[in-house]
């Protein structure tokens, strides 16, 4: 069973949050949340939420179990900026990007729901 949850438009620019990400892959679920409950940086909230939230979608919705869990996928994509701009000397300015992130991480308890068939059995070759 794999469990994709994504927060989107996260007010945080992607290259702040890449290095929390990195380290959270292939942890357990609960190792990863309390390392990121303890973390100072302002991602790792951020983080934690998503994660939480994915946590409950494996519960609630696909029966998991929350102790099995683990995080196979965790990454970061940048989101829209918001263009601002900073007055500057003699009349000019200075343009400002306030980056946003979509946050994306996928659990997995190990099992796989549907068993892999081969592409030539997909395409009914035979």
């Amino acid at each position: 069973m794999n469990v994709e949850s994504t927060a989107k438009y996260m007010r945080i620019s992607p290259d702040k949050v890449r290095p929390l990400m990195r380290k959270v892959c292939g942890l357990p679920v609960n190792d990863a949340l309390s390392m990121m409950q303890f973390s100072p940086r302002k991602g790792a909230a951020m983080i934690r939420k998503v994660m939480r939230a994915a946590v409950a979608d494996a519960v609630n919705n696909h029966q998991g179990d929350a102790e099995e869990l683990r995080v196979a996928r965790a990454f970061v994509t940048a989101g829209p900026s918001l263009r601002r701009y900073w007055p500057r000397a003699r009349g000019s300015a200075s343009p400002i990007r306030k980056r946003t992130s979509h946050i994306t991480v996928e659990l997995t308890d190990g099992r796989d729901a549907t068993p892999d068939s081969s592409p030539d059995q997909a395409a009914g070759n035979s």
